[in-house]
């Protein structure tokens, strides 16, 4: 088969996506405090965005267009400028560093206002290191210790792992177990009690030490000897064990709950994390309004410096990339401007579609949410589901139920037998609800709350009711049962 070279020519169409496109994309699933930083870094590089109010920005627009071309090409731009004015601080010595007048102090912030975070596990351990006098080569050894702690307190490295850390430090001898023990031992010294161990066994035990608890305590017993057994709530096996009366092991049960089973969960500094919506829903005369929230975001503006300056620019080889990159910063400008606003009326058509397929839960909660999907809102408003995806996505709504994310009004539905799907938010709920009345002595199992639903008329399936339970962080009956 002779092979020979061909000129063909195919008609397709593509979607190309240009950087204005993407630009559009990333500014859309953007949070409120991305675009501000979106906002500020275009500002600083794009010569031609200024940030100003629209108002004076269309009466400088009329003003510019009433001007006379014949005494704008003959005024020269530089006499407006006041240099005597301008530079009178660099001028004639005023602006000389040894001038006391002009020195400004400043009252430094006090030393307590400076902290940027909270000392978390190890800072307070490594604090507790180095204020102890202890040979240096003891407390590299234990700073190895802290650093394999994981934020519980619970140490994650064996001690031959340990001991291998020091191999190959140039001019040190290599670390031995006699060592890495005696370090551990001082590590397991420190507070919080109960730190640096590998089981939570071992954990309460010191912390059953450093509480004083006596060697032949029924507590003790049992966190050393029948641990299994408290772990899996077999309260009856266990006195059985320790031979005592049911009812004289409930105080020795509520002994152990008192012992902290994540020791450096105290020194955890995840800071609360406040949210401000970007849509606010106020109900008005019976109606609900939208607004979309664009406190801190400037309002953006082509410098009319520029704008005249690119007219001017003669269209010489001398001035071509001068005009080039005026265009090209002009055409960005342009485009970040009609990208905001664009954010700003999708945003706002998919926050009116939810209030409007929502209008039932805004006026009687929960319960009357209804399900819904993203095709829901899309076909609404005539818009892709991606599109739609990439609004709600880290967005926030302030209802007169509260704020929620964008996101928790999309869920999924379950069957009922009357009155149509029932949200699963909503069936969450009434698992809440019914585990919250329930006889503590006699939990509800998910097969007797899959019983109540479905006489509810919600058709339900008891690994349904299960998943549901876990996702609600609800022990299982068996681990709900108050055996005392």
């Amino acid at each position: 088969m002779a092979l020979e070279q061909k000129l063909q020519l195919r008609l397709a169409q593509k979607l190309v996506m240009t950087p204005s496109l993407q630009q559009a994309i990333k500014l859309l699933q953007m949070t409120r405090m991305e675009v501000q930083t979106t906002i500020t870094n275009e500002l600083v590089e794009n010569p031609v965005l200024e940030e100003g109010d629209f108002e004076e920005s269309a009466t400088a627009e009329e003003e510019e267009e009433t001007e006379s071309p014949e005494a704008e090409a003959e005024k020269d731009p530089m006499e407006d400028i006041d240099f005597e004015a301008y530079f009178s601080e660099y001028l004639e010595g005023g602006s000389s560093v040894a001038s006391g007048s002009r020195i400004e102090h400043l009252e430094a912030p006090p030393l307590e206002a400076t902290l940027s975070r909270e000392p978390d596990l190890y800072d307070h351990l490594l604090w507790q290191l180095h204020m102890a006098e202890i040979p240096t080569r003891l407390r590299e050894i234990a700073e190895l210790i802290v650093g394999n702690l994981d934020p519980e307190g619970f140490l994650v490295a064996t001690a031959e792992e340990i001991r291998a850390m020091g191999d190959g430090v140039p001019g040190e001898p290599e670390y031995s177990l006699e060592e890495v023990d005696q370090a551990l031992e001082l590590v397991r010294g420190l507070d919080p009690p109960g730190i640096g161990y590998h089981t939570l066994g071992d954990c309460l035990i010191r912390q059953l030490d450093a509480l004083g608890e006596p060697d032949d305590s029924l507590v003790r017993q049992v966190v050393e000897e029948h641990w299994d057994l408290f772990l899996k709530r077999q309260f009856p096996a266990l006195a059985r064990k320790l031979g005592i009366d049911l009812a004289d092991l409930e105080p020795v049960v509520e002994n152990i709950k008192t012992l902290e089973t994540r020791p450096g969960r105290r020194f955890n500094s995840d800071l609360t994390q406040y949210v401000e919506p970007d849509v606010y829903v106020v109900k008005v005369s019976g109606e609900y309004v939208i607004q979309i929230n664009d406190d801190g975001l400037p309002k953006l503006r082509i410098n009319r410096a520029y704008r005249k300056m690119l007219k001017a620019v003669k269209t010489d080889s001398a001035q071509t990339d001068a005009k080039n990159y005026l265009r090209e910063k002009l055409r960005g400008a342009l485009w970040l401007i009609k990208s905001l606003d664009q954010r700003q009326r999708t945003i706002y058509k998919v926050a009116d579609s939810i209030v409007r397929q929502q209008r039932d839960f805004l006026d009687n909660g929960i319960e009357r949410l209804r399900p819904m999907v993203l095709r829901d809102v899309a076909d609404d408003i005539g818009m892709h589901e991606s599109t739609v995806s990439r609004v709600v996505s880290n967005k926030y709504m302030h209802t007169p139920r509260g704020v929620f994310p964008m996101k928790f009004f999309f869920h999924s539905g379950i069957e009922r037998d009357y009155g149509g799907d029932i949200s699963s938010l909503t069936v969450k709920r009434k698992i809440k609800q019914l585990i919250e009345g329930e006889n503590e002595k006699r939990p509800l199992s998910d097969s007797e709350l899959t019983r109540i639903l479905k006489r509810e008329g919600i058709n339900i399936a008891r690994r349904t009711v299960a998943k549901y339970r876990d996702e609600l962080s609800i022990p299982s009956s068996t681990h709900r049962k108050q055996v005392f």
